[in-house]
């Protein structure tokens, strides 16, 4: 009787999808980025930092709400990121002639505020979905992805128009508004919920399966390990050619700024793309199967395709399997952290693995621009990258669940 009061199910990833559409446009920072060295005098490893810095306390906000919103509810800790994502974008638009003042604003207040809205719609929809987990924790994510699509082509004609403080200003009006109100409609489906007609898988004959860990626990196996590093490098990848799409545009195909931003939409819709597309994949062929297929797209690009890119056709495309690779990742490493450890933790657990994107972002992303400013060449960060991929798809052939062990 209870279960027929229930939600349509089907309103979690669309309140996702909104959410997501909102915060994705970390990734159209590139955007940002030469405008304000223009304005400002920047280089570009300064003008770099805060999308670095938004990064790593997306990351470190991951952890902190994950746990906060497993005991209160996603509601309350969604609403607070919406406000803080709103209070970002506004406060980068008052303080961001200079680089402190963005630092804090988008750097930390942002980030805080994207990893508070991002965890909750994605374990709210993964605790609703547990029959279609790879699918729709990629549809939820696919908005994040297809974000910077609004970036990309609003952003250069509100910079153009009203500059590109006040742009920052009329994003985090809109932005925060829509966060806030959409993080309102979440919740958790009761204690035992399952979907009409689903049941778990079984256990093996004779043994108790522990099914969900502390993140203590989880820690402590050789698994959460051997993802966290492949999270760290599938996540770099994605997040340096992401960040620096329009330079390495203008500087390997020799486009021009509009042309180049003209590419950063097209690569938003394949990273979008590619969140619901390998979810899709996962749970047909597995997640280790899906992760190995990830990093040998990347090695496909950052070898063959983004070195020789010298019309913009192969530039695209090159972008094209980068973001769809790397939207694959996003949606397979929540799925992972439920099938390996379980739901009952999985915002704080997620958290924790969320933490290789902010070593991502905060490490790989500046050691590429540093790479590219002593040898004047964007191909040479991509062998770098290449190496780092062939190693990720090594260990997804040793990746596996923990051994089962008694609850």
């Amino acid at each position: 009787m209870a279960e027929e009061r229930l939600p349509n199910r089907m309103l979690f990833p669309v309140l996702g999808i909104f959410i997501n559409l909102c915060l994705g446009n970390l990734y159209a920072w590139s955007v940002f980025r030469i405008p304000l060295q223009k304005a400002y005098g920047w280089t570009a490893i300064q003008a770099t930092v805060p999308f670095a810095l938004s990064i790593v306390f997306f990351a470190v906000a991951m952890v902190i709400a994950g746990r906060m919103q497993d005991k209160m509810g996603p509601r309350t800790i969604g609403m607070l990121g919406g406000i803080l994502v709103g209070a970002g974008f506004v406060l980068s638009g008052v303080m961001g002639s200079t680089l402190m003042g963005l630092y804090i604003s988008f750097g930390v207040i942002g980030g805080l505020g994207m990893g508070c809205a991002y965890v909750t719609p994605l374990t709210t929809t993964i605790k609703w979905w547990p029959d279609k987990r790879g699918l729709m924790t990629g549809l939820v994510v696919m908005g994040f992805g297809a974000g910077s699509i609004i970036g990309g082509i609003g952003g250069p004609l509100l910079i153009a128009n009203v500059g590109v403080l006040t742009t920052f200003i009329i994003f985090g009006i809109a932005f925060g508004a829509i966060v806030t109100f959409s993080a309102a409609l979440l919740r958790v489906p009761p204690a035992g919920y399952k979907p009409a007609g689903w049941s778990p898988p079984a256990p093996a004959a004779g043994k108790v399966v522990k099914a969900d860990y502390g993140p203590g626990e989880m820690v402590a196996t050789l698994p959460f390990w051997l993802l966290w590093i492949e999270y760290v490098i599938a996540a770099g990848v994605g997040l340096i050619v992401i960040s620096q799409a329009s330079p390495i545009g203008q500087e390997v195909a020799k486009l021009t700024p509009v042309v180049a931003g003209g590419a950063l939409t097209i690569l938003a819709v394949f990273n979008g793309l590619g969140r619901p597309g390998f979810g899709y994949i996962s749970d047909a062929i597995g997640r280790s199967r899906s992760m190995a297929l990830i990093f040998a797209v990347y090695i496909a690009a950052l070898m063959f395709v983004l070195p020789s890119a010298t019309t913009f056709g192969t530039y695209v495309v090159g972008l094209c399997m980068v973001g769809f690779a790397f939207g694959g990742t996003l949606a397979l490493m929540p799925a992972f952290t439920a099938d390996f450890f379980g739901t009952k933790g999985l915002g704080i657990n997620y958290g924790w693995l969320f933490s290789a994107y902010g070593v991502a972002g905060g490490v790989l992303v500046l050691y590429a621009a540093r790479v590219r400013q002593i040898t004047g060449a964007w191909t040479t960060a991509f062998w770098y990258l290449t190496i780092l991929c062939a190693v990720g798809l090594v260990l997804t052939f040793i990746t596996k669940a923990p051994t089962a062990k008694e609850a």
